[in-house]
């Protein structure tokens, strides 16, 4: 394995807990707060998180406010004409540096961009114009084999079954983590789909350096839906 950056040496074999307001309901989310976002960090810390990811320059400075480990800043962007909406400029990739974050996690997928030029380009140009580790967040494996030739500090994939290349995958794609794993120098961390303790252990029984979780931990009513819909599909007792 490649020399690795301290910041991903003291996330290693540990949780990464995404704290992110749902996308879809942005505007109507009442979780949708920095003041929130931070206390669920600050929450997930306390109950063993090694890392947080966040969204968004003003989510990024609470979490960094009240959290002092490893902070992973994305910044999500609808740009007309793009599917790439994970930190897809340089120019918000500098705000997320700018907030706080530790690491910049970019959109490392072949979808075209509004800057022109490749994900590669887009990292080294992250990398150089912040002086932070990348992280890359791809849908196959060859995009995770060019992220690590362009330079990306590990590799996540994050976009598996999201970006346009597969149907939404039902649970996390662990065929594409252990193909990942087996063949990248640079580490691997798993995030996409996990939604149990068993899944997560099973990404790092596969070799992944570390793994992130979402919805299934910082989402209410994403979790509260999931409880009932099954109440509804079970019916009630007899």
């Amino acid at each position: 394995m490649e020399a690795v950056h301290p910041v991903l040496r003291r996330m290693r074999g540990g949780l990464i807990v995404s704290c992110q307001p749902e996308a879809e309901s942005r505007l109507g989310d009442p979780m949708n707060s920095p003041l929130i976002m931070g206390a669920l960090a600050r929450a997930a810390v306390l109950g063993g998180a090694v890392g947080i990811r966040a969204d968004s320059p003003a989510d990024i400075s609470a979490v960094r406010a009240a959290v002092d480990v490893p902070l992973i800043g994305i910044f999500k962007r609808d740009i007309p004409g793009f599917s790439v909406r994970i930190t897809p400029t340089l120019a918000d990739a500098l705000k997320v540096s700018e907030a706080g974050a530790d690491v910049i996690a970019v959109d490392a997928t072949a979808r075209s961009r509004p800057e022109g030029g490749t994900a590669g380009e887009h990292i080294r140009a992250v990398k150089t114009a912040t002086g932070k580790p990348v992280f890359a967040d791809v849908a196959t494996f060859e995009e995770g084999v060019l992220a690590q030739e362009a330079g990306a500090d590990a590799v996540l994939p994050t976009l598996a079954g999201y970006a346009g290349v597969s149907a939404v995958a039902d649970g996390p794609d662990f065929a594409l983590l252990a193909r990942l794993v087996e063949t990248l120098r640079v580490p691997v961390i798993a995030e996409g789909g996990i939604a149990t303790p068993a899944q997560a252990a099973r990404a790092l029984d596969l070799g992944a350096w570390a793994v992130c979780v979402g919805s299934a931990i910082t989402r209410p009513r994403w979790i509260t839906e999931s409880f009932a819909s099954a109440l509804r599909r079970g019916g009630m007792p007899g």
